[in-house]
């Protein structure tokens, strides 16, 4: 059977996600037969509050590739740039 990736809404925050191709066979092979109500970020803060774990504090930063405001899960320490998650992403691929 072939799959083709899905745009889904959360049930928590209400923002559209994908359901991916891979990760529905990944869900078929488990013999999960409903589809994921939440996005990846909902499903981890649930997951975290179910086990006790408080949300990591969040720093507001500007990137230092497009100036765009972002947050990150750290304090940056100012001697090293901090970017948003698209350049981040961009700067490892190039690596």
């Amino acid at each position: 059977m072939a799959f083709q990736d899905k745009t889904l809404k959360c049930r928590d925050c209400g923002k559209d996600f994908v359901f991916s191709a891979g990760e529905q066979e990944f869900y078929q092979s488990r013999g999960l037969e409903r589809e994921p109500a939440r996005c990846k970020d909902c499903r981890a803060a649930r997951r975290r509050s179910r086990n006790g774990e408080a949300a990591r504090p969040m720093f507001a930063v500007v990137c230092a590739s497009c100036s765009k405001e972002t947050e990150v899960p750290f304090e940056p320490r100012g001697d090293r740039p901090v970017y948003c998650n698209d350049c981040f992403q961009k700067a490892k691929a190039t690596k």
